[in-house]
């Protein structure tokens, strides 16, 4: 072989690589990944995370398909959540090509009365305008509350629905966080919206249903529309049914808060919405069978009950 044929070959060679490992590259359907996940489902899990942009920056390679980024109980803090999520796209992406794991976040702002989530409602836009995938919303009693929740997550143009408000985004706010989804702003004010009740939304919207009056309107607040899953909170379940130690690890549930899980297990598959709950290396497989969609729980538990439900999906 001449030397410039060859010179020329082995030149080739990281270039045929290269291109190679770009076609098996995988390639996201959606910008969330928790969406993607539950839209062919497939459960998912997660992990909690606070902080700015370091912390960002170590949670972008996460095994978890969601980032659960806690606000309700710590600061809210809208600079320090931009620079979570700057952290994540900078150290991404992540190995199933999605540019960030999903983020949903928890707020202090409560769905106790349509007075206080009206009152509040910006706090929700504050927060997806940061250029998260979702929020959870803690103490879902009222269904009117909900619909404002659901309305406060939708641009002013969005395709209508009777039973909900007007959207209240406004133009304007796109920039940041269509920035970190990397799509351009008019792109972004199409795809925030909430899924399901856009089918090419992407924003993951949940209910905590954990506490006795949420619980007493469980189908109510379950099927307003655009909420994704809904938990029953065991914590706070505990506190509000008067059993703190109603729901210790490994051991058996007493039999009001099984009664609670149970009514909220049954609202979420009534309403055709995801169910989350804790699942553990030991029972991880009997939550799948049961009707469990979103695992909180560890890496191991994660990566059992993946295999369980033979998902293709790098993690």
């Amino acid at each position: 072989m001449k030397r410039s044929t060859f010179l020329q070959a082995l030149a080739g060679v990281p270039l045929a690589a290269s291109s190679l490992a770009a076609q098996s590259a995988p390639k996201p359907k959606r910008i969330n990944r928790a969406i993607e996940l539950l839209a062919s489902g497939q459960p998912i899990y997660y992990t909690g995370g606070r902080g700015g942009y370091d912390d960002g920056k170590k949670m972008a390679g996460t095994w978890a398909d969601y980032i659960n980024y806690e606000m309700e109980h710590g600061p809210l803090d809208f600079t320090a959540l931009r620079g979570f999520m700057k952290g994540l796209v900078d150290a991404g992406p992540t190995k199933s090509g999605h540019k960030t794991p999903a983020v949903i976040c928890t707020l202090p702002v409560l769905g106790v009365s349509a007075a206080h989530m009206h009152a509040n409602f910006w706090v929700v836009q504050q927060t997806l305008l940061c250029g998260v995938h979702g929020i959870l919303l803690c103490h879902a009693r009222d269904p009117e509350a909900v619909k404002i929740f659901v309305s406060s997550a939708r641009y002013v143009n969005s395709k209508p629905h009777p039973d909900l408000l007007e959207g209240m985004l406004g133009n304007g706010s796109q920039g940041y966080a269509s920035s970190i989804w990397g799509i351009t702003p008019a792109e972004y004010m199409k795809k925030a919206d909430p899924w399901p009740l856009n089918p090419e939304g992407e924003f993951l919207l949940g209910l905590k249903i954990e506490d006795k009056h949420a619980l007493a309107n469980a189908e109510k607040v379950a099927a307003v529309p655009g909420i994704g899953f809904a938990e029953w909170g065991p914590g706070d379940m505990g506190l509000s049914l008067a059993k703190p130690d109603g729901h210790v690890p490994n051991a058996e549930l007493d039999p009001d808060m099984k009664a609670a899980r149970a009514r909220v297990l049954a609202a979420c598959k009534k309403n055709k919405i995801a169910f989350l709950n804790t699942v553990r290396p030991n029972d991880v497989e009997e939550m799948i069978k049961e009707g469990v969609m979103i695992g909180s729980g560890n890496q191991e538990a994660a990566e059992k009950g993946r295999k369980f439900t033979k998902r293709t999906m790098p993690w």
